[in-house]
């Protein structure tokens, strides 16, 4: 009898160790991978930029500059340029940027007849930094160099230089707006406060060397006494300089100018017999109009209206201004 219980045992333990070797092992729970959301894509500021074409370095370096600020803020903005050579022109491509979705619009209108435009734009709700030019459009910003104070200095340092009595040839350019009319008028101004007894002429023309060759060369022929030239741009007094030694003309001893050209500074210690002057008007003042648009979009309080001051340059300073890197 014992015998047939062990058996049986025996044959329960198998039969255990059977079905336990069949059984499948339960299997591995697999927890599924979440998948990280995607950061969301910030969204950039559009800015366009309109700038005039090519007349001169002191033009072609406010488009390079305002071009070069907008890729340094490229994590935070789009941009557009366009440049144009009349007011037309320039009209048809603010519609452009209108079209493309621009919040903000860096322009230097050089021509008269952009008021409408400009000001149909703002009241489209778009932000518009002007660039120097002062335009009447209500809600516009600007940011500017101080042209009214460059012909105040200019005047101040004619007399310096010869005294309150003499003969003035002013080279204006009625086509640019207020940047000449605030110049003329400070240089004017000021001119009939502190010399009344100075003869004032004034000539049109552009601001280019050619055209300052061209106009000086026809007024030296026009007058044989001139004691001093106020040229409001550097461009244009270069040309007007290349008219004066090919006429051999030794009675100018003062010529002024406008913009920061640093061809115009190396001219400076050159020119021992005459004074050579450059009311620095930086063209990289357009990144700061750039800044301005940009921190407007962003909600923050800007002034409506921002003047650079007005600093002289002549070959007593003109080493502190030369840049080698600057495009104009």
């Amino acid at each position: 009898m014992k015998k047939i219980v062990v058996t049986l045992l025996s044959l329960v333990l198998i039969g255990v160790m059977v079905l336990s070797a069949c059984t499948p092992a339960p299997a591995a729970t697999t927890v599924p991978e979440v998948e990280e959301p995607e950061a969301p894509v910030a969204e950039k500021y559009k800015i366009g930029i309109l700038a005039p074409a090519v007349t001169h370095g002191w033009v072609a370096a406010v488009a390079y500059n305002a071009e070069q600020r907008a890729k340094e803020l490229a994590d935070e903005v789009e941009y557009q340029l366009y440049t144009s050579t009349n007011a037309e022109e320039m009209t048809a491509q603010l519609d452009d940027l209108l079209t493309w979705g621009a919040q903000a619009i860096v322009a230097f209108p050089q021509w008269e007849g952009m008021e409408v435009p400009i000001q149909a734009a703002i009241d489209k709700g778009i932000v518009v930094v002007n660039f120097d030019i002062s335009i009447n459009a209500d809600g516009v910003y600007r940011l500017s160099g101080d042209n009214k104070d460059m012909g105040v200095q200019g005047a101040h340092y004619i007399v310096d230089k010869i005294g309150t009595e003499g003969t003035v040839i002013m080279l204006e350019v009625p086509t640019s707006g207020s940047v000449s009319e605030l110049r003329k008028a400070g240089f004017v101004e000021t001119l009939a406060e502190i010399a009344p007894d100075m003869e004032v002429i004034s000539y049109a023309t552009q601001f280019t060397r050619e055209d300052g060759l061209v106009d000086m060369a026809d007024i030296l022929t026009s007058h044989d006494k001139i004691d001093a030239v106020y040229s409001m741009d550097d461009e244009t007094s270069i040309g007007a300089l290349q008219a004066i030694r090919e006429a051999n003309r030794t009675d100018i001893k003062v010529i002024t100018g406008g913009g920061g050209m640093q061809e115009y500074f190396r001219m400076m210690p050159e020119n021992e017999d005459i004074w050579i002057q450059s009311a620095l008007y930086s063209p990289a003042m357009v990144r700061d109009a750039f800044d301005m648009a940009l921190s407007i979009l962003k909600g923050e309080t800007v002034e409506e209206v921002v003047i650079i001051p007005t600093t002289l340059v002549d070959r007593d300073n003109y080493q502190d201004f030369l840049d080698e890197n600057s495009p104009y």
